[in-house]
């Protein structure tokens, strides 16, 4: 199997070290690993392309790229460059510094370059790791990720729905916020929603005096729903949630034709 990995914490972050071992266990002794990241850290910016400005890529190792990009851009330029002769089997992005459930999905790079290659067709799982009391303090908080990514990831493979439909299915995976043995189960669940948690803009001075905005996330750990991937994530279960990019509501469609017909 050759799988290409990719994140949104940058080309040096710790989560991406655990990916690469869990890619290499998958892929197995004949497979291949590529890894095009960005090469500063890019978190929060989504489904971004730098449709605007050209980008530099440079090659580190072999099958080892950081591009100057987002991580939708790292999977466009591993797809149509790096690995333009020999394109991926499988796409894994994370794994990512703190959990990508509930409202976060909307904002995570980790989550776009998923959402990139499954537009272009390819299967594609993002893996993020929740912190909290529990394992922010351990000596490595990427524990569970560690220790249950390759089954995860495995299950979904095997036996996981992969269709190939326009707006192609993708997975978003997130590991509890506790130590890899207590980790319960893998629980497949819809995405959560916090409720009265949000991101906002906090002023701050500088020693000039000049005004600068912090962009400042809401709480994570606040309940979101019975069967949500955060709830699930917090009564300590691998949260498994399929996606796609298709943005319709579609329950509503009908309805609004008539109204407006």
């Amino acid at each position: 199997m050759r799988i290409l990995i990719t994140n949104d914490d940058g080309i040096n972050a710790p989560g991406l070290v655990v990916l690469e071992k869990i890619a290499t266990e998958l892929a197995g002794p004949d497979g291949e690993v590529w890894v095009v990241a960005p090469a500063f850290e890019q978190s929060g910016v989504g489904h971004c392309i730098s449709y605007t400005h050209p980008m530099m890529i440079a090659e580190l190792a072999p099958r080892r790229f950081a591009a100057e990009g987002s991580p939708a851009d790292c999977v466009l330029a591993a797809l149509y460059d790096v690995m333009a002769d020999c394109r991926p089997d499988l796409v894994l992005s994370g794994v990512n510094r703190g959990n990508n459930a509930a409202d976060n999905v909307l904002y995570s790079g980790t989550v776009g370059a998923v959402m990139e290659a499954a537009l272009q067709g390819l299967p594609a799982i993002a893996l993020s790791q929740y912190y909290g009391p529990a394992n922010a303090k351990l000596d490595d908080p990427f524990e569970a990720a560690s220790v249950h990514g390759v089954e995860t990831v495995r299950k979904l493979l095997d036996h996981g729905h992969w269709d190939t439909s326009d707006y192609r299915l993708f997975y978003n995976v997130n590991f509890p916020p506790v130590p890899a043995n207590q980790v319960k189960g893998i629980a497949p669940t819809y995405q959560g929603f916090r409720k009265d948690s949000y991101f906002a803009a906090e002023p701050h001075m500088s020693p000039s005096g000049r005004k600068f905005l912090w962009i400042k996330g809401g709480a994570q750990h606040g309940p979101t729903g019975t069967g949500s991937d955060a709830q699930a994530n917090l009564d300590g279960y691998i949260s498994v949630t399929p996606m796609r990019a298709d943005l319709t509501d579609h329950s509503t469609l009908a309805d609004l034709r008539k109204a407006l017909s």
